[in-house]
């Protein structure tokens, strides 16, 4: 049943996004509903505040004040679970019916984070094995982890030039 999961949109009283989040998990527990409520997030982010005295601190703040994500089977029972959970309003779409996020919705929030082991380094040559340029060979210029992105230099109709990919678009050669 894990497959037909989706991520839902929760609704809740602002500041209770962790409480709610718990509540759910427990009752997950106390129901055995594994394989109907999958995960329950509330994403956040670490923030450096300066104190009026000058002093930095790093803070827990919640990407979307007054929501709880929840990727689940969207039946009956684990609808009722969620809805009458305390402190939650509702689920996210037109009246009382639930509408999943896009697989795009989901990536854009960070909620699933997909880790991308790189095996090149720049100056390495790669082959792109992905998008319109596949099966180019070009060196890479710049990494940007963070970003998720590559930049490698192609040779293209006799000239030098630098291509912009997703990093899991090239591979090392092989020799």
């Amino acid at each position: 049943m894990a497959e037909n999961a989706k991520w839902y949109v929760v609704h809740t009283y602002s500041g209770y996004e962790k409480k709610v989040a718990a509540t759910i998990q427990k009752a997950v527990e106390n129901r055995k509903l594994h394989d109907l409520i999958l995960t329950v997030s509330v994403p956040t982010e670490e923030v450096e505040e300066v104190t009026p005295d000058k002093k930095k601190k790093v803070v827990e703040r919640k990407l979307f004040p007054g929501y709880v994500l929840v990727n689940m089977v969207m039946t009956d029972e684990s609808w009722h679970v969620v809805r009458n959970t305390r402190g939650v309003t509702g689920f996210v779409g037109p009246g009382s019916k639930p509408v999943a996020l896009t697989e795009a919705e989901v990536s854009a929030l960070g909620v699933e984070k997909h880790e991308i082991v790189v095996s090149y380094e720049v100056g390495d040559s790669v082959k792109i094995v992905d998008g319109p340029l596949e099966n180019f060979i070009g060196t890479v210029e710049e990494i940007a982890l963070e970003k998720n992105r590559v930049r490698v230099v192609v040779s293209m109709f006799g000239r030098e030039t630098p291509v912009e990919l997703e990093l899991d678009q090239v591979e090392t050669i092989v020799a």
